[in-house]
């Protein structure tokens, strides 16, 4: 008996016995999705989403209008703009952070392609020698194929939706975290550069008394070569000269370790800054007022917040996800292909044949793992609702301190700058009456050391206030950019999803 490689088509079977089914999942496929919808996540902080100003906000240097995102550029300080501007493009946690996001999209391309069917194509050739039977002739045969495979699993009960709802809220989560690391970023390069510009004018400021003091030094010794000062007067101004000197070296250390920090910040190597900043600058200017807008514009700008958020969202997705796997699941396969033992007459219509499977798949009994799952993911969105109102409550006591400080800090260094003005005239005071020799010179160096000291710590103050000010924008979420930027979409605002 000759064996034929030829294949024998398929009895027609009714469509309307397979179409029936088909259109009844599909019917079903288009129902809600198990699992609990997504209404947005709870008000963590009812009182300040309704409040029109901040608890600790002073009554003077702070509007209520909303806050410029480059928060920076009120500075008046262009140098300060465009190391901000060269962070935010070359910095490697901001590359990491745009990784992260790609990463996160692509996953997200992922599991919205897997609610499409699979398909493959094989083409083959067959070359087979079967021993001589009663069925088979004896020596090798060759055997050409071609077929077309394609599967679907109908998500009937939304588990894929779900999933993709997960992905879809966990990418934007990412996304919120790039504008953190941004917000972040932004706020340390400013306190950076405020400290550097601190140190050079507090090392200025020595300097220029170091040189007073040895002015004072020489003439002191000139007057005691002509018998009109004592040893112990040389001395005493040597000792002050000295001690003034010795403020020198740490500040010199302090302004390098701040060139290098700013240059890694900008993605650049340590010294490659130095040519550039190395010249005593001064601090940038504070605006008269600093607009901060009102809690719930906060709440909603955060980008922690809105990470928070949305991964809470995916949380909840993803209890529907699992909660899918308790009900059978239906997938169509399907197959169509050629056969033949010459190539030429592979395409033949004699030589076509197809199959159309549905299949039903049902996990009765698998003693508890889904709902175990089940239990889990419920359990891991209850945490992230909890993380969502930590970071709520979390940001609302970052900025009331921050402004806290401001407002505190602006008191202080008034002060301050009363204090140098005093200091001031006493030193001018008592040089005029040295010099006329009416006032020892204990009490100049006395109100010298006074009028050093109120210098300093004037400086100290103004860098502080600006400090304050920079720990103020970071807290209201301000100084990530926007898609024109960096390429990222807009955010989702938490509150408005459902």
């Amino acid at each position: 008996m000759k064996f034929s490689t030829r294949s024998t088509p398929l009895r027609r079977l009714p469509l309307r016995p397979l179409l029936t089914p088909l259109l009844a999942a599909l019917l079903l496929a288009g129902c809600a999705a198990v699992g609990p919808d997504y209404h947005g996540a709870p008000d963590a902080a009812p009182k300040a989403s309704q409040a029109q100003a901040f608890v600790r906000q002073p009554d003077a240097g702070v509007g209520r209008a909303s806050a410029p995102a480059q928060w920076w550029r009120t500075l008046d300080d262009a140098q300060l703009n465009a190391l901000i501007d060269a962070a935010l493009a070359h910095n490697p946690d901001v590359h990491a952070a745009q990784a992260r996001m790609r990463q996160s999209r692509a996953q997200l391309r992922q599991q919205q392609a897997n609610e499409m069917p699979t398909s493959s194509a094989t083409v083959a050739a067959l070359r087979t020698n079967t021993p001589e039977s009663s069925f088979t002739n004896s020596g090798p045969m060759t055997l050409y194929t071609a077929d077309f495979d394609a599967s679907w699993e109908l998500d009937l009960f939304g588990g894929k939706r779900r999933a993709v709802e997960a992905a879809s809220a966990q990418a934007e989560a990412v996304d919120a975290d790039l504008a953190d690391t941004q917000v972040s970023l932004a706020a340390e390069v400013a306190q950076a550069y405020v400290g550097l510009r601190d140190q050079q004018q507090r090392l200025r400021l020595a300097q220029s008394s170091a040189q007073l003091q040895q002015r004072m030094l020489d003439l002191t010794e000139q007057r005691r070569a002509a018998g009109t000062a004592a040893d112990v007067d040389v001395e005493r101004l040597t000792t002050q000269v000295q001690t003034t000197r010795a403020t020198l070296v740490p500040l010199d250390e302090q302004i390098s370790e701040s060139l290098d920090r700013l240059a890694v910040l900008t993605g650049r190597e340590p010294g490659e800054l130095d040519q550039t900043l190395a010249p005593v600058g001064n601090l940038p200017t504070l605006p008269a007022t600093v607009e901060v807008g009102d809690p719930a514009t906060l709440l909603r700008r955060r980008p922690d917040i809105r990470a928070a958020e949305r991964r809470l969202a995916s949380a909840n997705a993803e209890i529907g996800e699992h909660t899918a796997d308790l009900f059978p699941k239906v997938s169509l396969f399907g197959t169509l292909g050629f056969s033949a033992d010459e190539p030429g007459h592979l395409l033949r219509k004699s030589n076509f044949s197809w199959v159309g499977v549905p299949y039903l798949q049902w996990n009765v009994l698998d003693f508890g793992r889904t709902r175990g799952a089940i239990h889990a993911a419920e359990a891991a969105r209850d945490e992230a609702e909890a993380k969502y109102a930590h970071t709520v409550l979390q940001a609302l006591q970052d900025a009331n301190g921050a402004l806290s400080r401001y407002g505190h800090q602006r008191e202080h260094l008034d002060r301050l700058r009363q204090v140098q003005v005093s200091a001031q005239r006493a030193a001018d005071l008592t040089r005029q009456r040295y010099r006329a020799g009416t006032t020892t010179l204990i009490d100049l160096l006395d109100t010298q050391r006074t009028e050093f000291a109120a210098q300093q710590d004037v400086v100290a103050g103004e860098a502080e206030l600006l400090d304050d000010f920079v720990s103020l924008q970071k807290s209201l979420g301000l100084g990530w950019q926007e898609r024109g930027a960096s390429g990222q979409p807009p955010m989702t605002n938490g509150r408005d999803s459902g």
